[in-house]
């Protein structure tokens, strides 16, 4: 098992994330696409952010493999993000989330021999993973639990 902790990536605007940062905080994972049927769901992101942020860390990872639905470049996607549904959490660079170029944080995410809890393939956008404040994966959530949901606040609460 490899540490949550230990993955690096870019913001949006290319500057170092650090998941250590994070340590003491839950992190909800959200792979997003701008033209999705779940795009709206960036509005309840943002509440969930806004309604938890002393204790939770909410990242956007725009992923382009799913219906080619994240075509826009870095500030395309950031531009979008903040003129249609005000997001304030943090956006990383675009990844891939499967497939031989999947980030380092995405096998963390969905093999068990690193993250210690389960395996998971990501199905679409807007797949959401909770980690714990001590950087444990708790589970995932499909495209269709709305980020507002009881099974997700329940960990928060």
């Amino acid at each position: 098992m490899t540490s949550i902790y230990n993955i690096e990536m870019n913001s949006l605007q290319n500057k170092p994330i650090h998941f250590s940062d994070f340590k003491g905080k839950h992190i909800l994972l959200v792979n997003v696409a701008s033209k999705c049927g779940f795009t709206p769901q960036y509005k309840g992101l943002e509440e969930l952010y806004k309604t938890y942020k002393e204790k939770l860390v909410v990242i956007g990872v725009p992923c382009n493999q799913f219906g080619k639905q994240e075509p826009g470049s870095s500030n395309e996607i950031q531009e979008f993000c903040e003129a249609n549904y005000g997001v304030s959490f943090l956006i990383t660079e675009k990844v891939d989330v499967k497939g031989i170029n999947q980030h380092p944080l995405y096998s963390w995410l969905t093999q068990r021999k690193l993250n210690n809890k389960k395996s998971s393939s990501v199905k679409w956008n807007f797949q959401k993973y909770l980690i714990s404040p001590e950087g444990k994966l708790i589970d995932y959530y499909f495209s269709i639990t709305k980020p507002m949901s009881s099974k997700i606040t329940k960990h928060l609460n």
